[in-house]
């Protein structure tokens, strides 16, 4: 069964990003396993240093419909950090003059927001190349108001990038609460209808998985063709691509790890698995992160751990894409996660 509250609302000292950056910095990383900083060094690539900005993605909000037990953002229905317009304004603006490519919205329930739509509406008219917005699904089928999202995001070309853990009830439901994989198998059914998925379809619909617990995602390339061929078999479904994403030892998983007794394992996991080669691609070389208040991160996961990024450049009013390309990148031990096999990132496998 899923968790029913956020460890913010549960006065969990895991809500707190500098007990996690705590734990993730002593332990075995004093003494037995090597430091990210210590093992990217080994293989010259530090510091870290950013590609040309392709991505800009924005979290508007930590509020969410679900508590899914992995979930690094802490999201759930208390949260009430949500993206104000005065911010999205801001935000448009350097939407309309960046070199980025592709916009990501993410959240919580990017969809809660309750300026959400405006955004898309007036960020979609910015001719940026690629329009995600990352789903949950059951949000489609969550209240009436949200019904008509699979059209809204027809109508604006979006990109829907949707979570799910699994193609069978009980993985999904354990992992996300108890009637998800039903909320979610009717909002792909519906998205699969508007032509989202659909083979040379323009409308895409990619599908993100996460691993149930302490180990390590399979081979993204195998996974997706069991994937299709168990939702095409029994619920006629289809979509274009599914991205195997390592949890990272943030927030819930964090928690998880640590009441399981497995976070010691899955840090020697990660650290085992290292693979210089994906460092090359990880999301923060061609990534910023945009918080809910504007801020300016790395990626999504240092935006929950508080750790801005290094540039006199701090939040989205002052953005400048040139002093923002000379920095370095902040970096922990949560970065194996990204740098682990294949690599993982919002993207999925990058090397």
């Amino acid at each position: 069964m899923s968790a029913t509250k956020s460890l913010k609302k549960e006065g969990s000292e895991l809500a707190q990003a500098n007990k996690q950056i705590e734990i993730l910095s002593n332990g075995i990383f004093k003494d037995e396993l090597p430091t990210f900083a210590k093992k990217i060094k080994e293989t010259n690539q530090l510091p870290l240093r950013p590609n040309k900005l392709e991505i800009l993605q924005i979290n508007v909000g930590y509020m969410c419909n679900q508590v899914c037990d992995h979930c690094h953002v802490d999201a759930g229905p208390d949260r009430k950090e949500i993206m104000t317009w005065e911010t999205m304004e801001q935000c448009l603006e350097v939407i309309r003059n960046t070199g980025a490519h592709t916009l990501d919205l993410t959240g919580g329930a990017p969809e809660m927001n309750p300026h959400f739509r405006r955004f898309v509406e007036e960020a979609s008219k910015a001719g940026i190349k690629d329009f995600i917005v990352r789903s949950n699904l059951t949000i489609i089928r969550a209240n009436k108001k949200y019904y008509d999202l699979p059209d809204f995001f027809k109508k604006h070309n979006v990109h829907v990038i949707s979570s799910m853990p699994h193609w069978t009830r009980g993985k999904t439901d354990k992992q996300r609460g108890d009637g998800v994989f039903d909320k979610s198998i009717k909002a792909l059914q519906e998205l699969n209808e508007r032509g989202y998925g659909m083979p040379r379809s323009d409308l895409r619909l990619d599908l993100v998985y996460n691993p149930s617990g302490a180990f390590l995602p399979g081979d993204q390339a195998s996974m997706e063709k069991d994937f299709k061929k168990a939702l095409m078999e029994d619920f006629n479904i289809q979509f274009h691509n599914l991205f195997a994403i390592t949890n990272l030892p943030i927030a819930r998983f964090l928690d998880y790890l640590i009441a399981s007794e497995n976070y010691e394992d899955y840090m020697y996991q990660l650290v085992e698995a290292y693979n210089p080669a994906a460092v090359e691609n990880v999301m923060c070389k061609n990534t910023i992160s945009i918080s809910w208040d504007g801020y300016l991160f790395d990626c999504d996961f240092n935006q929950m751990l508080e750790l801005p990024v290094a540039s006199s450049v701090k939040h989205i009013k002052d953005y400048n894409e040139d002093l923002l390309n000379d920095r370095n990148i902040m970096i922990s031990q949560h970065c194996y996660g990204c740098t682990a096999g294949a690599g993982s990132s919002c993207q999925g496998t990058v090397a």
